[in-house]
C-alpha cells in the first residue's frame, strides 16, 4: 500500500499563517485545485481578504481565526473546522515569523517569540489534527521549514535555530508517521518576498514571489517528496556547501550575506529588560 497523499475529494486543507505572503498565495492554489480550504491567523481582517480572493474559484476559502500561541485555542479550531467542513486531510502549518537576533544586540525577547511562534506555534497544530488523522487511518502534514535551517545566518539567530528544530522534528516524526499512513513533509524555501524577509538586513540572492513559492510547494505536496526546498538553482549550493568545513562555508556565507561590510555598533540598551 502506498502513503497517503492529500487530494481535494477526501477532504479539507488547513492552511495557518494564511493571512499574507505564502500561506494566502497557497490557499489560493489549493482552491484553485478544488480544495476545501480553512485558513488560519490572527488577523480576521486579513483572513476576510484571503476568503474573498477566492471568489469563483473551483474550492473555496473559510476563515477560522486564531492565535497559534493558543493551544486551547488551536485545538478548537481544528475541531470546529472538522465540525463545519469536514475532515481536515492536508494540514500545512506554515505560519511563523522573523525576528532579528543579532550578536551585537543579543537579548532573550526575539529569540524566545521565535521559538513560541514558529516551533510552539506549529506544535499546538499540529498535536491535534494528527490526533484525528490516526484514527481516521490517513492524512498529509507539512511543516514550514527555513533554508536558514541549514546553516547560521547572520542576524538569524533565533529563526535559523526555530526552523532547524521544524526540520528535526519532521525527521524524527516520519518514523512513526509512516506506520500511520499519514504522510510528513517539510518545506525549506530560499528567500521570498513577503513581510517577514523585508525585516532582513542581509543581501538575499534568488528572491522568488509568494505565487511563485506557492505553486512550487504545490508541486511538491502533489509529488509526495519529504524535503521541498526552492529554488533550486539556489538551495542546491547550500546543500553542497554542508559537505564542506564549518571554517570553510563560515567564509562563504560571511561574504554572500555581505557581512564583511558590517560594523559591530554600540550596544546601550537590552529591549527585554525595564
Amino acid at each position: 500500500m502506498s502513503l497517503y497523499r492529500a487530494n481535494p475529494q477526501d477532504g479539507v486543507a488547513w492552511i495557518t499563517g494564511a493571512s499574507t505572503g505564502i500561506g494566502r498565495a497557497l490557499a489560493l492554489d489549493l482552491a484553485l485545485q478544488g480544495y476545501t480550504v480553512a485558513v488560519t491567523a490572527r488577523e480576521s481582517e486579513e483572513l476576510d481578504s484571503t476568503v474573498s480572493r477566492s471568489v469563483g474559484l473551483p474550492g473555496r476559502i473559510a476563515a477560522f481565526p486564531c492565535d497559534v500561541t493558543d493551544e486551547v485555542g488551536m485545538e478548537k479550531t481544528v475541531a470546529a473546522i472538522e465540525k463545519q467542513l469536514g475532515p481536515i486531510v492536508l494540514a500545512v502549518l506554515n505560519a511563523g515569523t522573523y525576528l532579528a537576533s543579532r550578536g551585537d544586540r543579543l537579548e532573550t525577547t526575539n529569540i524566545i517569540r521565535s521559538f513560541e511562534v514558529n516551533v510552539f506555534g506549529t506544535v499546538y497544530g499540529l498535536v491535534p489534527v494528527v490526533d484525528r488523522m490516526r484514527e481516521r487511518g490517513f492524512g498529509h502534514v507539512a511543516l514550514m521549514g527555513s533554508i536558514t535551517s541549514y546553516f547560521g545566518v547572520p542576524s538569524a539567530a533565533g529563526y535559523g535555530a526555530s526552523k532547524a528544530a521544524i526540520n528535526n522534528m519532521a525527521q524524527a516524526l516520519r518514523f512513526d508517521f509512516e506506520k500511520m499512513n499519514i504522510r510528513i513533509q517539510v518545506l525549506n524555501p530560499g528567500f521570498v518576498a513577503t513581510p517577514l524577509t523585508a525585516k532582513a538586513r542581509f543581501r538575499m540572492p534568488a528572491v522568488v514571489t509568494p505565487e511563485d513559492a506557492a505553486r512550487r510547494i504545490s508541486q511538491g505536496l502533489r509529488a509526495g517528496g519529504f524535503e521541498i526546498s526552492f529554488p533550486r538553482r539556489f538551495t542546491w549550493w547550500l546543500k553542497l556547501l554542508r559537505i564542506f568545513p564549518h571554517e570553510v562555508v563560515y567564509r562563504v556565507l560571511y561574504r554572500l550575506t555581505g557581512w564583511h561590510k558590517r560594523s559591530v555598533g554600540p550596544r546601550d540598551r537590552r529591549s527585554d529588560r525595564p
